[in-house]
């Protein structure tokens, strides 16, 4: 298998019944190299769950799991862990980022790259508030972290084979203890993944991708903000004390 396909799912009825799913399963059967799907259902509370099992319904590579609800970051996890490709991407199910811009990713793995990450340039569209959140969030991350990255943030990044083994068996068991309420993104998630990464050694790659603003608003602006601030300084003072 070639590459994974991770997408995370929480109350996605709207997404789905506008082809989103479609969308990736199409554009990977015209790709010329064995793909895979894995949809992460985080315990959603309206159609989703119906609507992917009609989807995939006599379909080959492409398969659902079922998880409680436990946030974005479990659910990515879980699909990554769970995925037999050479490269994995998780991808979110609105497509802001489309599926077709893994084509710029997908070179990186052979310069060399461990893990590629998508980069927003702009964010074209985006709610001012949540520009200015990125911005003060970025600054938190590059002071307190180190982390050389303008975009930690974008739900489009992909890793080959052996960071997916050295990274997320690891976050995936501190997670299990930050379980989440609501729609929770997990800002966190990406900036530890990153960090844990560049920590291990694992070559990181940031690359430019297309992003629409496409109106699925999972952010609480109060709650999240709160919650990234935290994971910063949680992130450095479990470095700190040797917990990686």
């Amino acid at each position: 298998m070639k590459l994974s396909i991770i997408i995370p799912a929480f109350n996605e009825a709207a997404n789905l019944e506008k082809g989103c799913l479609e969308s990736v399963y199409d554009y990977l059967k015209k790709a010329d190299f064995p793909s895979e799907i894995i949809i992460i259902d985080d315990g959603s509370k309206d159609q989703t769950i119906s609507l992917v099992e009609g989807f995939i319904a006599g379909k080959k590579n492409i398969r659902l799991i079922k998880n409680d609800h436990g946030g974005k970051a479990i659910a990515v996890m879980t699909g990554l862990l769970d995925s037999t490709g050479e490269i994995a991407l998780f991808t979110d199910m609105d497509q802001a980022t489309p599926i077709s811009e893994i084509e710029k990713l997908l070179p990186k793995f052979e310069e060399g790259f461990d893990i590629a990450i998508g980069s927003r340039s702009g964010r074209k569209g985006a709610p001012i508030v949540r520009k200015f959140m990125a911005f003060g969030f970025s600054l938190m991350r590059n002071i307190i972290l180190g982390l050389p990255f303008k975009d930690t943030q974008c739900g489009f990044k992909a890793f080959n084979r052996k960071s997916i083994l050295e990274i997320f068996p690891v976050l995936l068991k501190r997670w299990k203890k930050l379980k989440q309420t609501g729609a929770a993104v997990n800002a966190g998630f990406d900036v530890e993944t990153l960090f844990l990464a560049k920590k291990k050694g694992f070559k990181i790659a940031e690359v430019t991708v297309e992003w629409h603003h496409v109106g699925t608003e999972r952010v609480q602006i109060i709650k999240d903000s709160l919650d990234a601030v935290w994971d910063i300084f949680r992130i450095r003072l479990d470095d700190l004390q040797n917990k990686y």
